[in-house]
């Protein structure tokens, strides 16, 4: 069994524990957390060790019933590997503890590239990730830009990409970001971090990113327009997209034409937390003329990152060699089918 640490029992290490504890090869030897809370609570409730990021605290998780396993370098001890979801620039701050501890370390999307010094994406460069030390996983957008834009590449190959992100402007469960009443470029230069951030993964692809920020919680939505090198067929395209285990066409006939209404198909589905772990891409938008393709794809924010954190545990750990096998392992353990 793969012995797996997660620093950070946020929105996105609550998510990466559950899937961890589904998988047969993999166990949580701890959770971390900063100060008592809710989350602090589920952890409980679920059965993973608690640890605390400063020591001095124990007591005030002890008053409130929730019993400290102890600090971070001792769930270190235990692991093979650390998940570090904590927030962003946190995880670098982070770096030389995993260095000490002798422990393989997956940092977020919201590092910067040179933290791990290897950028992830399931089906683009598992391979490359055997054995390191040290991996990124890309963010929620970069996630769902690779995975369609090197299914597409594979098929006719790809001269240019032009994609516009429209950002949720915080999760649903955080509210220091709000209220908003705006739309927010970010940045207001061209490109935004998210082309240069494709080309960590994928680094012949010429893409050219822009990005805002709305008010709303409920995903982000991209507007992708790819030039190929050879003519495409919308057929073919959706076959590429049903196939693919981690892409979903959203269909006409299901009524769905806004982020909120795609979150309770989910809900409805009975995904854990409402969950969209695919890039759900809009069929009625797909677009073909020649070789220009133009689409819609929503990506949820706190979901499509969690499978592709499993994923890279086993690469790192050189468990299974085969990223078809590790993306089937991980996608049956959660009962994920792509919509």
């Amino acid at each position: 069994m793969i012995r797996v640490a997660i620093n950070g029992y946020g929105t996105v290490g609550k998510r990466v524990a559950d899937a961890v504890a589904a998988q047969p090869d993999m166990e949580i030897v701890g959770v971390s957390k900063t100060k008592p809370s809710f989350e602090a609570y589920i952890a409980k409730q679920r059965g993973f060790p608690l640890y605390v990021a400063d020591p001095a605290k124990r007591a005030a998780f002890e008053k409130l019933g929730l019993p400290v396993a102890g600090s971070v370098p001792e769930m270190l001890a235990r692991a093979d590997v650390v998940v570090d979801a904590t927030p962003g620039g946190v995880g670098k701050a982070n770096k030389p503890l995993y260095e000490k501890a002798k422990v393989k370390a997956i940092f977020q999307g919201g590092e910067d590239h040179e933290v791990a010094g290897f950028s992830f994406c399931s089906d683009c460069n598992y391979q490359l990730a055997m054995g390191r030390q040290f991996v990124r996983v890309v963010s929620c957008n970069t996630t769902g830009l690779c995975r369609i834009i090197n299914t597409l590449d594979r098929e006719y190959g790809i001269a240019k990409v032009r994609a516009v992100m429209v950002r949720r402007a915080s999760d649903p469960g955080e509210v220091k970001k709000g209220p908003v009443d705006a739309v927010v470029l970010d940045p207001v230069t061209v490109p935004s971090h998210h082309g240069p951030d494709v080309q960590t993964v994928l680094a012949h692809i010429p893409i050219s990113t822009m990005a805002m920020i709305v008010p709303t919680t409920f995903m982000h939505m991209h507007a992708i327009q790819v030039e190929l090198k050879k003519d495409g067929k919308k057929e073919r395209i959706f076959e590429l997209i049903e196939k693919h285990p981690r892409m979903g066409l959203v269909k006409g006939g299901l009524g769905i034409k806004s982020t909120a209404e795609l979150k309770e198909y989910a809900l409805d589905l009975g995904r854990p937390r409402g969950d969209l772990w695919e890039s759900c891409i809009f069929a009625d938008s797909v677009a073909v003329q020649g070789k220009d393709v133009s689409f819609f794809q929503a990506i949820h924010q706190e979901a499509d990152i969690v499978v592709e954190n499993v994923d890279a545990i086993r690469a790192m750990m050189g468990s299974v060699k085969d990223p078809e096998e590790s993306i089937r392992m991980t996608n049956e353990a959660l009962h994920f089918v792509a919509i």
